[in-house]
């Protein structure tokens, strides 16, 4: 179990943390996301602590019993579940269980385990919970650790490299009509992120089989060769985090296993995964994506309306 650092505030002072910015989807238009919340089981002190530390950064949604999280979990998108050690405690051996059911039937939706109070229990909690397969731990007794909560729940590497691959676009772009501009914003809006050539049209509002078409009349790469090296983009960021596995993130950008991933990377790049791992960060795969998607068809994206006519 991953353990992170933590901070105990003397009972009745406020909770202090670093502002920062609600996270917006990486469109054109700039609307907010649709942020997917973060589903807590913790008890009512914890409760309001969460909801105070995730300020503008993630937005909670408490429930009182394991299969309330469940629930919460098959009606929508979630983030991830957080679990209070203290609340696993109070409940019983059935709720760490079922904590376990949750790991292996939500394997895209990390769980993270809560330490705030070092109560009666707690102990035999962490070592249930680690043997669910529960590998985050933040302890917030611990310097910092509320504002560790904030950072591991509220960091989003998918957004943050959409924000930074529109930026990089910007230049290239200037001037091209609305349709490819939510075209490239579309390649990395989050959540879910388009995995396949399919699920970027019906985002688009466009046929499948329409957008391919655009594309080869105007004699610009496939649609499908610009979300390829967008989900690359993101690979190499999560990547970066050198705890990361690649089965880790094969899983989490929905290939079918770490083999599918590497032969991904084969045929696009010409390297195995492990070199592609030691070679590109996400800074690295951007500049890729726009020395050879981008840059040589700038004038043409520019009078280009992939979703029908300006």
């Amino acid at each position: 179990m991953r353990r992170r650092a933590g901070y105990r505030s003397p009972v009745g002072a406020p909770l202090t943390y670093r502002p920062r910015e609600s996270v917006r989807s990486a469109t054109a238009g700039g609307e907010p996301a649709r942020v997917a919340p973060v589903v807590t089981l913790l008890t009512p002190d914890e409760r309001l602590r969460v909801q105070a530390v995730g300020l503008g950064a993630f937005e909670a949604v408490h429930r009182d019993a394991m299969e309330d999280v469940v629930h919460e979990l098959r009606g929508r998108s979630c983030a991830a579940v957080v679990v209070s050690t203290a609340q696993v405690a109070r409940s019983g051996r059935a709720t760490a269980a079922r904590v376990g059911d949750v790991v292996r039937g939500f394997p895209r939706v990390p769980v993270v385990a809560l330490v705030a109070d070092a109560g009666p229990g707690v102990p035999q909690v962490l070592l249930a919970l680690g043997r669910a397969g529960v590998r985050c731990l933040v302890d917030a007794r611990q310097a910092d650790g509320w504002q560790s909560l904030r950072d591991v729940l509220g960091s989003d590497p998918a957004r943050q490299v959409g924000r930074e691959a529109l930026a990089r676009l910007a230049p290239d772009l200037e001037g091209a009509c609305e349709g490819c501009q939510r075209f490239f914003g579309a390649l990395f809006e989050v959540p879910p992120e388009p995995v396949t050539v399919q699920m970027l049209a019906r985002r688009l509002g466009v046929r499948p089989t329409t957008l391919m078409s655009r594309f080869a009349r105007a004699g610009l790469p496939s649609p499908k060769r610009y979300l390829a090296y967008a989900r690359l983009a993101r690979a190499a960021r999560l990547l970066e985090n050198r705890s990361a596995t690649l089965a880790a993130a094969a899983d989490q950008l929905e290939y079918s296993s770490a083999q599918s991933f590497g032969r991904h990377v084969r045929m696009l790049l010409g390297i195995g995964a492990a070199q592609f791992r030691r070679e590109y960060d996400a800074e690295r795969m951007l500049a890729r994506f726009r020395d050879e998607l981008v840059a040589p068809h700038a004038a043409r994206l520019r009078r280009f309306a992939p979703l029908g006519r300006v």
